[in-house]
């Protein structure tokens, strides 16, 4: 008998069309180093993990984004009431095209999304080091080779991952460059991902509940 899906068919076409939509659109507006943002990779991570009900890749995007994307949800909410936590979501309140704002909005659903995927599925505890050492190849990268921060980037992609410092337009200068990216490297792995990893390998829905039976 052939095992059941474990994501119905018009949630995969949904995101399919989804992403389908959001990579040409991104591509052109920001060009393809965004992509190379966790959110974009846990995205795309999300859209082969889903069509393959990969445990390892779903596990891999909710270890990533989980955590942070709660806290750009918060900003999110409070920039809505006029306060502000981190500026990281700023720019869903720029005078810029609505379009490109509500294709953003996948930030907050996604992480759902990938929670849901988890219980269905299970959590693979391979996904800590497979997505540490993904996020780090793409913060190096984005170190030696993208845009730092600059006020006159427009939509281009600058300063990826803040490897340069929490601004878009100007580079941090608490600390050498170098000591900002080792910094930044570990803080993320301590403060985000490997609890994001802990709490998720507690995790326990359908996919638990089959085991057992």
């Amino acid at each position: 008998m052939p095992q059941k899906s474990a994501a119905p068919l018009w949630l995969k076409l949904a995101y399919s069309a989804f992403v389908a939509v959001l990579v040409p659109v991104y591509w052109h507006n920001y060009g393809p180093a965004n992509f190379l943002y966790f959110c974009d990779m846990a995205l795309l991570l999300t859209f082969f993990g889903l069509w393959r009900e990969d445990r390892l890749l779903i596990s891999m995007g909710a270890c990533g984004i989980v955590a942070p994307q709660i806290l750009w949800v918060l900003d999110f909410a409070a920039h809505a009431f006029g306060l502000k936590i981190t500026g990281v979501t700023d720019y869903m309140f720029a005078d810029s095209s609505a379009f490109l704002r509500g294709l953003s909005l996948f930030h907050g659903w996604l992480p759902v999304l990938l929670v849901w995927l988890v219980w269905k599925l299970g959590y693979d505890r391979r996904a800590l080091l497979a997505w540490t050492g993904l996020a780090w190849s793409a913060m190096l990268v984005s170190y030696f080779f993208l845009p730092p921060p600059s006020p006159d980037a427009g939509l281009a992609a600058v300063n990826v991952d803040y490897v340069f410092g929490p601004s878009d337009t100007e580079p941090q200068r608490w600390m050498a460059p170098s000591l900002w990216l080792v910094t930044l490297m570990s803080g993320l792995l301590a403060v985000f991902w490997f609890p994001s990893h802990v709490v998720l390998s507690k995790w326990r829905g359908t996919a638990a509940c089959a085991k057992k039976t």
